[in-house]
């Protein structure tokens, strides 16, 4: 699908209610463990329509760039482009309401059990499968960006993954100049 019709197909699709934002980011907190920008997407693109590939793929470069965590920052822009305040606030409370009560509970009960093996094994085969998702989703990010201007991307995107992914630099030092790098070889190219 091309940009184009990919915005047209996501601007198609009526704008949710505050409920609808509370539920979808409710059923995106319910549906992660450990990490639920794969689910994000996949609620948010795939099975809603409210944004296109390339909408998601902007604010969450935009939630990157800011302070907090990434998808407390999405549900805040998400809200707030259909809803404004009362949007953001639907769809931060939607994300945050049940995981909280939830947390309570399993904190409570692994100060009691944690220390069982059985426990320890469970905790270590959900992180896998979160980075698994991690994984796929980068990769889902990543080839439409590589394939519509490979010159101009791959550079930056393998820039990132050396420095911050292999040296171990903290994001916060290499993401400005990385945006600046992106967004001067943008400009040049649209010269």
């Amino acid at each position: 699908m091309s940009p184009a019709s990919d915005r047209a197909a996501s601007r198609a699709v009526p704008s949710p209610g505050l409920a609808e934002l509370f539920g979808a980011f409710l059923g995106i907190a319910l549906s992660g463990f450990g990490g639920v920008l794969p689910w994000a997407r996949r609620m948010l693109v795939e099975r809603r329509g409210w944004l296109s590939s390339q909408e998601f793929t902007d604010v969450l470069g935009l939630c990157q760039f800011l302070p907090g965590p990434n998808i407390i920052n999405v549900s805040i822009a998400v809200g707030a482009r259909f809803r404004g305040v009362a949007g953001s606030l639907a769809a931060v409370l939607g994300l945050v309401a049940a995981p909280v009560a939830l947390m309570c509970v399993l904190g409570a009960l692994y100060a009691r059990f944690g220390a069982l093996p059985a426990v320890q094994g469970t905790f270590l085969g959900v992180a896998a499968a979160a980075a698994g998702l991690i994984v796929a989703m980068a990769a889902k990010m990543a080839v439409p960006l590589l394939r519509a201007r490979p010159l101009d991307a791959t550079p930056v995107v393998l820039a990132g993954y050396v420095l911050v992914g292999l040296l171990r630099l903290p994001l916060l030092w290499v993401l400005p100049p990385l945006a600046l790098v992106g967004i001067l070889v943008a400009w040049w190219r649209a010269r």
